[in-house]
């Protein structure tokens, strides 16, 4: 009866996330022509999310243990356990921001077209796009966008919730180079609501954490910031953890 419920569940979603997305495509598209009009392919996509977890029954309960400054840019960090947790990126973040994701998304109809022109792929068996992925998001930190990187470089976690390590350079490297905050994103119960490729009802939560300040850091002190970065997120998973334990 469960794996039925979750069938039809899935299906319900699949529905939302693919049908609100072709009648707002021709939108994003004309869009995209254009870089001065992609802030507003954005907020079309924004409300495409907006439009999924709310006709799913999934609004997504926000916990700011720090607001971010619209006006400002940020590199944002995440855990990263199911696919959901792209959608949830554009809804919970109001910052005009890139992704920094890989290459595979491409190979998606219309939503690859649409996250190539936007985003920043990156290829990681290709020293080449690493390269050129990590200058894109120097630069648009340094124009002021906000940047949104999954440390971890995937969903490869062998053990979830446990975040898969070693982090990724890039989103300490944009950070420090720029000298711009990192924001600790975790995304608490997306795993359980996605276990695998059916999904299960439920409320998305997410913490925004305090932000990880760079000024006067170096290349060296990389390590360091991955640990903080790690122990902030990290934490807070084994506490919720703990927590469905007791219940």
């Amino acid at each position: 009866m469960k794996k039925t419920t979750s069938i039809l569940f899935t299906a319900w979603c699949i529905i939302w996330f693919i049908v609100p997305f072709l009648v707002l495509f021709p939108f994003i598209f004309i869009c995209i022509q254009n870089k001065k009009w992609h802030r507003f392919a954005h907020r079309i996509i924004r409300f495409w999310s907006y439009i999924f977890f709310f006709a799913t029954g999934m609004p997504i309960r926000k916990e700011y243990r720090f607001k971010p400054d619209q006006k400002k840019a940020y590199v944002f960090v995440a855990n990263h356990f199911a696919y959901l947790d792209v959608a949830a990126g554009m809804n919970i973040v109001d910052n005009y921001f890139a992704y920094v994701g890989k290459s595979d998304v491409k190979t998606i109809p219309l939503f690859g077209y649409m996250f190539a022109k936007l985003h920043i792929q990156v290829d990681r068996s290709d020293k080449n796009s690493r390269a050129k992925s990590l200058l894109r998001g120097i630069k648009a930190v340094q124009a002021g966008r906000s940047v949104f990187i999954m440390p971890e470089g995937g969903i490869i976690s062998e053990n979830i919730p446990e975040m898969h390590r070693p982090f990724k350079d890039g989103p300490f490297v944009m950070a420090i180079e720029n000298q711009v905050p990192i924001v600790p994103i975790t995304y608490l119960n997306f795993y359980e609501i996605q276990p695998a490729t059916l999904l299960k009802w439920g409320i998305p939560r997410v913490i925004f954490n305090e932000p990880i300040m760079t000024i006067g850091l170096t290349q060296k002190d990389i390590p360091a910031l991955k640990d903080k970065v790690y122990e902030v997120i990290q934490g807070q998973l084994n506490e919720w953890k703990e927590s469905k334990k007791k219940k």
